[in-house]
């Protein structure tokens, strides 16, 4: 028998899973259940037996695709040759109602998950969410009873484990532009419009004298990254946004001696290389509990507006029309955070 953790939510909560499966890998064998995007970002995870991928927006949507995923996960030796039986315990990281409902139909007599999530009527324990703790921890407390002393830092310390895919598709592309250490990554982007801080670019013209410049991102921050490496000297910067996999930028993170980004899942990448990372917060806050962990990390935002926070995650658009939360946070003002955090 084995153990079941299910996290289909955005790319940073399965970074912050991390915790949570290494401490269950201790006891059984773990098996997690994630979108496609998550099992890239947990490939090579040598706490992970098997990776189940269910695209509950795609190619698994609706009865149909549900049905078919419980059933998989009755029989989980059709996964493995090293499986036989179900699972003893669900984990359910991603507390939707969905998902609990999928560990019932699967057979999963254990349904571990917080109290306050919206599948906790399908769970046979519920788990006090503290949301003054930051989200790794709280969700690596889903594996504890609450007389369980509170954790260590390393123990809710997220890891990634690039491979040598991503380390030759790094060096390449820093051998191509003829970067090397130490330079600083900038990651522009969010899925939330919101949390975009609009001054990347500027701050980018700051660095030049000091560091190269490295981007990261998605496909959808290529002209952003355009925009920023277009201002800065030949062999000063590199635009990466788009030409690496999701492990490919942890790796290329893991090389920079900072990275500075929005509230975004940039961060908790870092978080999980161990990089020094400056946080701009804009409509949220840290104290939502995902802020960076890496040592040395810090945090930058415009303190006194009434108004922040506004949302949990970043509205579309600002609420009051004005966006001052990014819009009053000035390039200098990241800069110098920045400055005084490398040595």
């Amino acid at each position: 028998m084995a153990t079941l953790v299910v996290q289909t939510s955005f790319l940073g909560d399965v970074v912050l899973t991390t915790p949570l499966i290494a401490e269950l890998a201790k006891r059984s064998q773990v098996d997690v259940l994630t979108t496609l995007p998550g099992a890239q970002v947990l490939a090579n995870n040598p706490a992970i037996r098997n990776t189940l991928v269910y695209e509950k927006r795609g190619g698994d949507k609706g009865i149909s695709g549900f049905v078919r995923m419980a059933k998989r996960l009755r029989n989980p030796g059709r996964i493995s040759e090293l499986s036989n039986g179900g699972y003893d315990a669900a984990y359910l990281a991603q507390g939707s109602l969905r998902s609990a409902m999928l560990a019932v139909a699967a057979g999963v007599r254990q349904r571990i998950g917080f109290e306050t999530s919206a599948g906790r009527a399908f769970y046979t324990q519920r788990v006090r969410y503290n949301a003054e703790r930051h989200h790794a921890e709280r969700l690596w407390q889903l594996s504890m009873s609450d007389c369980a002393d509170p954790p260590r830092p390393e123990q809710v310390q997220p890891h990634l484990y690039p491979g040598d895919d991503e380390r030759r598709a790094v060096d390449r592309l820093l051998s191509d532009h003829g970067l090397s250490n130490p330079f600083v990554a900038l990651a522009p982007g969010s899925a939330w419009g919101t949390k975009r801080w609009p001054f990347f670019p500027e701050l980018a013209a700051l660095l030049q004298d000091r560091f190269p410049v490295v981007v990261i991102g998605g496909n959808g921050d290529v002209a952003t990254g355009e925009t920023i490496v277009s201002q800065l000297p030949p062999g000063r910067s590199l635009n990466a946004a788009g030409k690496l996999s999701f492990l490919g930028s942890a790796e290329m993170i893991g090389r920079a001696a900072a990275l500075v980004a929005n509230d975004s899942a940039a961060q908790h990448l870092a978080s999980a290389m161990g990089t020094t990372t400056i946080t701009v917060y804009g409509p949220t806050v840290p104290e939502f509990g995902f802020g960076p962990l890496a040592p040395g990390s810090g945090v930058a935002g415009v303190t006194g507006l009434a108004c922040r926070p506004c949302h949990k995650h970043g509205p579309a658009r600002c609420p009051l029309g004005h966006w001052r939360c990014m819009r009053e946070l000035s390039s200098h003002q990241v800069h110098q955070i920045l400055t005084n955090t490398i040595p």
